[in-house]
């Protein structure tokens, strides 16, 4: 396995499917499973409102920085001795975040975490490939993002009913029975490796590689809470993430053994997909932050009912990836990639239209429009992206295509959370700026509606200011977020697609 396609049954498909499956939900899983528990683990562990945040940027940073070495790594051990190698790691560090005892170690566990389970995304979709013959590939590829999103999708579900019901602590400890029967099966089911291309390991091509991932990794997170350029942290992360990429290119072109090989980079589709994964990522991801807080401080939803009302996104997706075999067939793969950026679109245009006083309903129906467009998108996107590319190298492209997934995943979510502070900055300037005691409601609302007048009513005003300031800056990110989706709509038209193989492909897949 691993070095050419499988021309022979694989006795245990199923249960090796079903645990690679396993470590890729728990490391998705994990990336927002501790969304909803920041503010506990705040008060449990002292921490100061500016620090917490780095319980989830320094699990995401760490996964960026490992995930490129994946595919050299397995490449020299296999894929299975580096999936145990990355469950046992990932397990034993999530067993030390939940006995953490201050925010230092809790922060160095997260970062342990998420190195060790950089490797079980791509090495999932490779073992996947691998483990099915080319007309599986659309249901395997399927299946696997399946893992990739339903996983952020039910995190703060999980989360806030782990944290509610027993402690913050236990958004770690479920990985250890989950970790160790994933280690079972792995162990006992999947086969021996066969013999894997061996490359030198390029001493000068990964770390430059992974300081320009951490950097950019650093600049997103870091940037809106510095103030972007007019601080000098982010102009130095920024020129030493510029100079590594630098080296890092210049060296790649003129070494003889490359860290990544640039023969996968003349691949039109593996380059396309990879390039229309970054915006896809954070267009789908980018509102996966935005939701849960609109729902919870703007219109006051309690948390377990945000996490509810985020269901039917998931089941969406999941809707969608049932039928995805007998649409593809029929359709094709770029058919259901327009498509699934349509019902992407439409879920954003009725966001547009959201107020303060909006009620469940209309987040459940922009929910199911988003979840249906996720599993017309990713898929097929994925499916495109390793059609042409041979065997020896899926372990290598998928560890380039995931951690630029993962770019786009991190550029999403701080970009939206940037506009929301800037853009509710603006908005309440200019909503104040419009504010005169002369004015007849402006009056009636000081001495009646928003208080007794006086000091309450004016802080009374102020918070109702704040409020439409916010929903203002919400639905620009709405707004940003709809035209996104229509920036990505050529990127379809480049990438190549074989109509016959994907009818034949999904055909048998379908039965």
């Amino acid at each position: 396995m691993g070095g050419s396609d499988v021309t022979e049954p694989y006795r245990h498909r199923g249960i090796v499917t079903f645990a690679v499956m396993m470590a890729t939900l728990m490391n998705t899983l994990d990336s927002t499973i501790a969304n909803v528990a920041l503010p506990h683990i705040q008060g449990s562990l002292s921490a100061a409102p500016d620090e917490i945040g780095w319980v989830l940027t320094s699990y995401i940073v760490a996964g960026a920085m490992v995930t490129p070495a994946s595919g050299w790594i397995s490449n020299r051990l296999g894929y299975k001795n580096t999936l145990l190698f990355s469950l046992i790691g990932f397990t034993v560090a999530s067993m030390l975040c939940g006995v953490a005892s201050n925010l230092p170690e809790l922060v160095m566990f997260r970062m342990v975490q998420g190195a060790f389970g950089a490797f079980s995304v791509p090495l999932s979709q490779a073992v996947l490939l691998d483990v099915n013959p080319p007309e599986r590939h659309a249901q395997a590829m399927a299946t696997w993002a399946m893992g990739t999103l339903i996983g952020p999708i039910f995190g703060p579900v999980i989360g806030g009913y782990l944290t509610e019901q027993a402690s913050w602590r236990w958004c770690f400890y479920i990985n250890l029975p989950l970790g160790a029967l994933t280690i079972a099966l792995i162990w006992l089911f999947m086969g021996s490796d066969r013999q894997h291309q061996k490359r030198r390991f390029d001493a000068l091509g990964f770390p430059t590689l992974i300081t320009t991932v951490a950097c950019v990794q650093l600049v997103i997170d870091r940037g809106p809470g510095r103030d972007w350029f007019s601080s000098s942290e982010i102009w130095a992360e920024a020129l030493i993430g510029l100079a590594a990429f630098w080296v890092f290119v210049v060296h790649t072109m003129t070494t003889r053994n490359p860290f990544i090989d640039p023969s996968l980079l003349r691949d039109r589709n593996l380059v396309g997909s990879t390039v229309f994964g970054f915006f896809g990522s954070a267009l789908i991801f980018g509102s996966l932050v935005l939701m849960p807080i609109f729902m919870q401080t703007l219109l006051g939803f309690p948390v377990l009912t945000a996490g509810v009302i985020s269901i039917p996104r998931g089941l969406g997706s999941l809707v969608s990836m049932a039928l995805l075999p007998h649409l593809a067939s029929r359709f094709g793969m770029r058919s259901l990639l327009l498509t699934g950026l349509f019902l992407t679109g439409v879920s954003y245009w009725q966001a547009m239209q959201f107020d303060l006083t909006v009620g469940a309903g209309p987040l459940i129906v922009a929910g199911v429009f988003q979840g249906l467009g996720q599993g017309l998108f990713f898929v097929p996107m994925t499916a495109l992206a390793f059609a042409t590319v041979p065997p020896e190298q899926r372990a290598e492209a998928s560890s380039l295509f995931n951690v630029i997934r993962t770019l786009g995943t991190s550029v999403g979510i701080s970009t939206m959370q940037a506009l929301i502070v800037r853009n509710s900055q603006v908005a309440h300037a200019s909503l104040t700026a419009g504010v005169t005691p002369s004015d007849p409601v402006v009056h009636a609302a000081l001495s009646g509606g928003l208080g007794s007048g006086g000091g309450a009513g004016l802080q009374a005003l102020e918070q109702e200011i704040s409020r439409q300031a916010n929903m203002i800056a919400y639905l620009d990110d709405f707004r940003a977020l709809f035209l996104l989706t229509v920036i990505c709509v050529p990127m379809v038209f480049l990438l190549q697609e074989n109509r016959r193989k994907a009818a034949d492909v999904v055909h048998v897949a379908a039965d």
